[in-house]
């Protein structure tokens, strides 16, 4: 099965593809280039951050791109006895073992995603974890790039309590000539998983 693809929309804004229609396919080799080339070239922006925003539930999440290697459709997992329920099991990825954490049931988030999700897995980048450890989760949106401005690192962080959240992000959209707003929850996940490493 294809990993899922990332289009550069311009902006710094852009969306992983994942679906197989006939155009998307032929295309493959060309956009999976841009995948590769995005993760090479990210480079830290002052007053800036990017993050891949995904679904848990029906609630909208986002990780620091940084903290991730790449995103890969769902695949069989092959469960492990005698571990917390949250830890799904394994998979071969391209030769190299990787355990899968189901980030939705870590988190205790018993909700049902709506309308037409696919699961995907968001493997993480090294600095997160020496071991190669993946987190599936209902579906990934796209990978953004926000201004300092439009976070709030004040309230509900690590700093603050055990949520393991480093801020909240303002998305403003638009649609049908009207102005939206959505709250996206920057998770930690470096905090996160160094507190389960001795489970993996």
């Amino acid at each position: 099965m294809p990993p899922a693809r990332y289009v550069d929309g311009g902006n710094n804004m852009g969306t992983f593809l994942v679906d197989n229609d006939s155009e998307e396919v032929q295309q493959e080799n060309v956009i999976e280039s841009q995948v590769k080339k995005r993760i090479l070239t990210r480079t830290k922006t002052a007053g800036s951050l990017q993050v891949v925003e995904f679904i848990l539930g029906n609630e909208l999440f986002a990780i620091d791109l940084f903290d991730t290697r790449e995103v890969i459709n769902y695949t069989d997992i092959t469960p492990l006895p005698n571990t917390p329920s949250f830890i799904k099991g394994i998979i071969d990825l391209r030769g190299v073992i990787t355990t899968i954490i189901d980030l939705k049931e870590m988190m205790n988030i018993t909700q049902e995603a709506g309308g037409k999700k696919k699961s995907r897995i968001i493997v993480l980048d090294q600095s997160v974890s020496e071991k190669m450890i993946g987190v599936l989760v209902d579906d990934v949106l796209a990978v953004t790039t926000y201004a300092d401005d439009d976070i709030d690192k004040d309230s509900n962080t690590s700093q603050n309590n055990d949520r393991d959240i480093l801020g909240i992000i303002r998305k403003k959209t638009r649609t049908a000539d009207r102005d939206k707003s959505e709250l996206i929850i920057w998770l930690d996940i470096k905090t996160m998983i160094k507190k389960i490493e001795r489970d993996l």
